[in-house]
């Protein structure tokens, strides 16, 4: 089975760089990776070219115009080009655990998305994390915030089954799922603009589907480097649309990442 990384960014060339470290030390690799870029300034692309040079796998860079926050118009266009057959998803400012991919390969199952844990990498580490360019952390590292999350126990994981409710647990910037699954709902919904809904929303039409959800507790996890929140202007309308596909218990969105397919069906 072929995977394929998608990595979300948008002009933090620093953060992005110590997750495309982390992807260098990954225990598996994907077969290719993708960067969404949702408008970076050319500092990131320089980023993206150094590691093309020495990465065993394809790295590409799929990049749009800065015209405010459109993550989800980027990451359907990132994944309409993807050639893996199961989709990894993580944001650019995460840094994987060396077993990341493995998990989440080990895992993956028709009809089911994963998704993993989230430890946050505190406000006050930050001067340290990038003078050391540091990747590899565990439950005792300093810098970081609720560390049972980073409890690597393979053995306790597999009590975690299918479920077939959404779980307020998820979150967009650590999980997977067959591209077939992700097409069957048309991708994310790009009426959602701004911050805020777009991972849940997306889910949820999954749920609409039948697509079943699955924790990767003590596995597949992720070090979320901390920021300033985005701006939540569109939160109310996001909101609303999200509350919408509850209601009418949508499965499929007119606006999504099909407008792409034709067109644009591997690199």
């Amino acid at each position: 089975m072929k995977s394929t990384l998608i990595i979300s960014t948008y002009n933090w060339p620093e953060a992005l760089e110590l997750v495309l470290f982390s992807v260098k030390n990954q225990s598996k690799f994907p077969y290719e990776i993708i960067i969404a870029d949702d408008g970076s300034t050319s500092k990131t692309k320089q980023i993206i070219d150094a590691f093309k040079k020495d990465f065993k796998i394809p790295l590409y860079h799929t990049w749009q115009e800065d015209m405010g926050f459109r993550k989800s118009q980027i990451l359907n266009k990132a994944i309409a080009k993807a050639n893996g057959d199961y989709i990894i998803q993580v944001d650019g400012d995460c840094i994987m655990h060396t077993h990341f991919i493995k998990d989440h390969l080990q895992f993956a199952q028709k009809n089911t998305y994963l998704y993993g844990s989230r430890v946050n990498i505190q406000k006050r580490y930050l001067p340290a994390l990038f003078k050391n360019k540091q990747i590899h952390f565990n439950l005792f590292s300093r810098g970081i915030k609720k560390r049972t999350r980073a409890l690597y126990l393979p053995f306790l994981s597999q009590f975690y089954k299918q479920n077939t409710t959404f779980s307020s647990k998820f979150r967009g910037c650590n999980t997977s799922f067959f591209k077939s699954d992700f097409i069957a709902v048309n991708g994310y919904n790009e009426d959602i603009t701004g911050w805020g809904r777009e991972d849940s929303e997306l889910m949820l039409r999954f749920h609409n589907r039948k697509v079943m959800a699955r924790r990767l507790r003590y596995r597949g996890i992720v070090f979320h480097i901390y920021h300033k929140g985005e701006s939540r202007d569109q939160a109310i309308i996001n909101t609303q649309i999200e509350q919408d596909t509850i209601r009418t218990n949508k499965n499929w969105t007119a606006n999504g990442v099909n407008k792409y397919l034709s067109d644009e069906e591997g690199h």
